[in-house]
């Protein structure tokens, strides 16, 4: 995986949608970043450390289903300077998945092991992260053209409007540990403030 350092956000405390000295180049959102690299920048309050381990927490329970290929987009008012532009914490982390079917596993197997981490609903009370799903599937490939322009459009802007950036980490386990120790540092030392 190639990762982007994570741009700094805009005037508007919203990551930057493209470069903007070079708007047409492959820097563009959703920006391709390491899983250590969204912990070690957004773990700046105990709010967001604890949305961070909750992240943590699902990213955990996936993989114990099998869930191990593929990415995520990550999104929401956690990766926006919400604290500074509206005065408050994020509430959640904004994540879809998506996912290479495991091996012998079905849509119904993996609902019927745990229904649990596919209802946003209740991901977002487990875990504070706001959680939808997308295969990666050699099926018709219109209907995974579909989600994807649905989720890019929805992302990609602000409900003003205002265009947007957001991030895109692996699913693979590879750096979960190293993550959640680089957290839980921050964590026991009070972190940033």
């Amino acid at each position: 995986m190639c990762a982007t350092a994570i741009p700094d956000w805009t005037s508007t405390g919203v990551l930057p949608p493209v470069d903007a000295l070079a708007p047409t180049s492959a820097e563009r959102s959703p920006y391709s970043v390491s899983l250590l690299d969204l912990v070690l920048r957004f773990n700046t309050s105990d709010r967001r450390r604890d949305i961070l381990n909750g992240l943590l927490d699902f990213r955990s329970e996936l993989h114990q289903l099998g869930l191990v290929g593929g990415f995520q987009w990550v999104d929401g008012s956690f990766l926006e300077d919400i604290e500074r532009t509206e005065d408050r914490q994020p509430g959640d982390i904004d994540v879809v998945t998506f996912f290479d079917m495991p091996d012998g596993k079905t849509q119904t197997s993996l609902l019927l092991e745990d229904g649990s981490l596919f209802d946003p609903s209740q991901t977002k009370a487990r875990f504070q992260v706001d959680a939808f799903f997308v295969e990666l599937s050699p099926g018709d490939p219109r209907q995974f053209i579909e989600a994807v322009t649905y989720w890019h459009s929805l992302w990609s802007h602000r409900r003003t409007g205002e265009w947007k950036g957001y991030l895109k980490i692996d699913l693979t386990p590879d750096q979960d540990a190293e993550a959640r120790a680089n957290l839980l540092d921050q964590t026991a030392e009070g972190g940033q403030q």
